[in-house]
C-alpha cells in the first residue's frame, strides 16, 4: 500500500495537467471490462483521463435490462449512451477470467455466495474447462455480453441509427495482446 500512497501524494502537485478535466468529460468510448487487476484499460488503449468512461464489474458482466430494478450497471450504460453521448461500446473480456473460469468449470462458489448469485445471472459459455487462459470461453461471453447491451433500449436505438458501434474484445493478460471480434468471421483477430 505505501507504494500506492506516495504516487498519490505527489500525483496532486501537478495541478495544470489537470486543470482541463474540471471543464467536463466527452468521452468517445464506454470501455467495459472485468474488474480484475491485471486490466487496466487506460494502460491497454493508451488513452488520457477523460477519453473512456469506464465499467467494470466481476467477469465484465452486463446484466439483463430491467426497467423495474434499474442497476449501476444499467446506469452507467445508460449515462454513457445518452448523456455523454459515446460512439462506441467496447466489452473487453481477458485471458485467464476468474470468474469466466468459474463459469466455465462449473466451480462450487457457495463460500463465496455474492460471486455465486452475480454469476448466476451469466450464461455458461463454450470452452474447455482445463484451458487456464479459457480463450473460448471468454470470447463467447464477451460475445454473449455484447447481445445483452441491445437489450437496453438506448443502446438498441443508437445501433439502430447507425450511432453507436459495439465491439467485442479479448486482451491477453500474458502477452499485452489485443484481439477484436470480426463479425464477418466470427473469429477474434488482431486488431
Amino acid at each position: 500500500m505505501q507504494p500506492l500512497i506516495d504516487y498519490a501524494r505527489t500525483f496532486g502537485r501537478r495541478p495544470e495537467e489537470f486543470a482541463r478535466l474540471a471543464e467536463g468529460q466527452s468521452p468517445q468510448v464506454l470501455f467495459i471490462t472485468c474488474s480484475d487487476s491485471r486490466v487496466v484499460p487506460a494502460l491497454i488503449t493508451g488513452a488520457r483521463p477523460g477519453e473512456l468512461f469506464e465499467l467494470r464489474t466481476a467477469g465484465n458482466i452486463v446484466p439483463p435490462h430491467d426497467s423495474q430494478h434499474p442497476t449501476s450497471e444499467a446506469a452507467t450504460i445508460e449515462y454513457a449512451v445518452e448523456v455523454l453521448g459515446v460512439r462506441d461500446i467496447v466489452v473487453c473480456g481477458h485471458s485467464h477470467c476468474g470468474a469466466v473460469g468459474a463459469l466455465v468449470r462449473g466451480d462450487d462458489l457457495t463460500a463465496v455466495p455474492a460471486v455465486r448469485d452475480w454469476l448466476a445471472g451469466a450464461p455458461r459459455p463454450a470452452g474447455a474447462a482445463e484451458d487456464p487462459e479459457v480463450a473460448e470461453g471468454v470470447q463467447c461471453h464477451a460475445l454473449t455480453q455484447l447481445l445483452r447491451l441491445r437489450s437496453y433500449p438506448c443502446v438498441e436505438r443508437k445501433t439502430a441509427e447507425g450511432t453507436l458501434g459495439l465491439h467485442a474484445w479479448y486482451y491477453e493478460v500474458h502477452t499485452g495482446s489485443v484481439r477484436t471480434h470480426r463479425a464477418g468471421t466470427d473469429t477474434f483477430e488482431a486488431l
